[in-house]
């Protein structure tokens, strides 16, 4: 099975993007919750409780965008690399 790159990127960054809203959402309503699972990510590194979120609508904006098109990137190098190797176990 080929992967169409543009369509694996496109979906890649579809569901960062979907992430990054639902963790802000997160972060917002469930702060203790949400540091909890971000120490539980880093193998117990402790995290100290912040005072204040102070994530600005432009700060917001910048890591959606950011991380939406690294997420494209990764998705369009996956199908590539994918097509690679699947041609060459044929």
């Amino acid at each position: 099975m080929k992967h169409d790159p543009s369509v694996t990127a496109s979906a890649a960054a579809t569901m960062v993007a979907v992430l990054y809203v639902v963790c802000r959402l997160g972060v917002w309503l469930l702060p203790e919750l949400s540091r909890t699972i971000m120490q539980s990510w880093f193998h117990g590194l402790q995290i100290q409780p912040v005072a204040a979120w102070s994530l600005t609508f432009p700060a917001f904006l910048l890591g959606l965008v950011t991380a939406t098109a690294s997420a494209w990137l990764v998705g369009w190098c996956f199908a590539h690399c994918y097509n690679m190797f699947e041609h060459k176990s044929k």
